[in-house]
């Protein structure tokens, strides 16, 4: 009796353990965030009815491609994520999964969230998505080890997913998908490094260098997030002046951006781990506030 209760024990926690491994593959508060501007970009194609049903399948197409992203970038990353801290304990790294198993967890969710998007919205839909996957996974990914410009190249897929729930409601790419995606790129930069700061050393024993200056945690990387705070507010703005949004979800927006800035301002001033972190952790928050108000603002 006791030796089946322990076989039985035994079993859920090896259940349980493989389910916290896929969690941590697919990187899922990161895939949640993704999938929550992608609803938003949906959601803002105001003119277009909303269907729940719809939101529900984009969530989950959506969840899938960028679940299967951050598993093609984990099997490649497998052997620098040994040499840090914040990612020795990821389950290639630890040998808990081996890399056949997650590759083809990650091909069985990328092509399926492809397919969805594809079959249930339109293909530009489908074809976003494809190019959001595979530039994130085989440009971004390698491309962190050669140089800092990594950042801008993975700004792109990173600034997708809005673009294209705007895309599965409309079925195109006009100035307004333009402009969520512009929005959503230029918060990544200030986001990115904020995170590279913080993690400049963990970063180093892989010799990962995001940071925009080749002199590290100095002022010159520093005032990069300055600048593109700065564009960042000017391009947040541009919904107010053609009347995508009105006077109170564009107050939310200004206040919110300029307390952006703020923070940028004063990481600049003080060049220091702490305001590096309060930027990162304003970051968190500026983008759902931002694209709340957006949406709530056009009502």
């Amino acid at each position: 009796m006791i030796k089946a209760e322990t076989i039985k024990l035994s079993t859920v926690q090896i259940i349980k353990q493989k389910m916290s491994d896929y969690v941590m593959l697919a990187k899922f508060r990161l895939s949640f965030l993704v999938v929550f501007s992608a609803v938003i970009g949906y959601l803002f194609a105001g003119h277009v009815a909303v269907s729940l049903t719809h939101v529900f399948i984009l969530a989950i197409g959506g969840m899938l491609v960028t679940s299967a992203s951050n598993a093609i970038n984990q099997v490649i990353e497998r052997d620098i994520d040994k040499l840090m801290t914040r990612t020795q304990n990821r389950p290639l790294p630890t040998e808990r999964m081996n890399i056949l198993e997650a590759i083809v967890a990650a091909g069985a969710t990328g092509i399926s969230g492809i397919i969805i998007l594809t079959y249930f919205f339109n293909p530009t839909a489908g074809v976003l998505s494809a190019i959001s996957l595979l530039s994130y996974a085989f440009v971004y990914t390698p491309l962190k080890r050669v140089t800092s410009f990594a950042v801008f190249v993975g700004a792109i897929p990173g600034a997708l997913p809005p673009m294209i729930g705007y895309v599965c409601a409309t079925g195109e790419i006009d100035f307004i998908a333009v402009l969520l995606f512009s929005t959503q790129f230029l918060w990544q930069f200030p986001h990115f490094w904020s995170i590279a700061w913080i993690q400049f050393d963990d970063y180093k024993k892989a010799g990962i260098m995001l940071l925009p200056s080749p002199s590290g945690k100095t002022k010159r990387s520093a005032i990069q997030n300055v600048i593109y705070c700065a564009m960042l507010l000017v391009v947040s703005m541009i919904p107010y002046f053609y009347n995508m949004v009105g006077i109170i979800g564009s107050s939310v927006i200004a206040a919110a951006g300029v307390v952006f800035l703020w923070m940028a301002l004063e990481h600049y001033r003080k060049c220091e781990d702490k305001t590096a972190r309060v930027l990162m952790f304003g970051s968190f928050l500026y983008l759902p506030v931002v694209q709340l108000a957006l949406l709530i603002g056009k009502i």
